[in-house]
């Protein structure tokens, strides 16, 4: 199976691709389009500020690219939320493969959310043998409201999407690759799809 995890400069990488190799799989970390169309399944990561993070799929044309995808597309943190219209992070236009915006935690909590956190009301193969609140390691600040596309939960303060999907686009707001056995399990269920 080809694994590519798109390279477009954004912090999380490694660690995601180490979590590939622990399950016995090498991806290739790329932000050549070609690469990336071969592949059997896609990874699109991200850690940082949404503005700078578009301005970098601008520069390599990711931005056109990545809507156009056919296979499985998991996207990881701010990877999900750049998949989404729009973010609050700068004012900043995304993907719009999801048709939801992602706003600012502001209801008095502490900012970022890092830490466990557990996810409900599972409702995709991705979440195949995932108990309901299982715990998944979260680091964010801004948060996709529920929406028709969410396909797993979890709170601080509002509820809110933990994971969404639409067609083959998966994202997921945690870190599966930091939460332990059941992000495990979670990309597992990814190659499967």
């Amino acid at each position: 199976m080809k694994l590519a995890i798109i390279n477009y400069g954004a912090g999380n990488i490694q660690s995601i691709k180490f979590a590939f190799e622990r399950l016995g799989y090498t991806a290739v970390l790329s932000d050549d389009p070609a690469e990336i169309v071969a592949a059997d399944k896609v990874i699109f990561p991200g850690v940082g500020a949404a503005g700078s993070a578009m301005e970098k799929l601008k520069a390599s044309a990711l931005h056109t690219l990545i809507p156009e995808l056919t296979q499985p597309v998991l996207g990881i943190c701010l990877g999900m939320q750049l998949m989404c219209n729009y973010s609050e992070e700068g004012n900043t236009q995304g993907l719009s493969i999801f048709d939801v915006p992602v706003k600012r935690f502001n209801q008095g909590q502490k900012v970022p959310q890092i830490g466990w956190n557990n996810i409900e009301q599972l409702s995709s193969p991705l979440f195949k043998g995932i108990e309901e609140g299982s715990y998944i390691y979260m680091v964010h600040s801004y948060y996709v409201p529920l929406c028709e596309q969410t396909i797993a939960r979890s709170e601080y303060g509002p509820v809110y999407s933990a994971a969404l999907r639409k067609d083959n686009f998966y994202g997921v707001q945690f870190h599966p690759e930091k939460s332990s056995e059941v992000g495990e399990n979670i990309l597992k269920n990814f190659l499967a799809l």
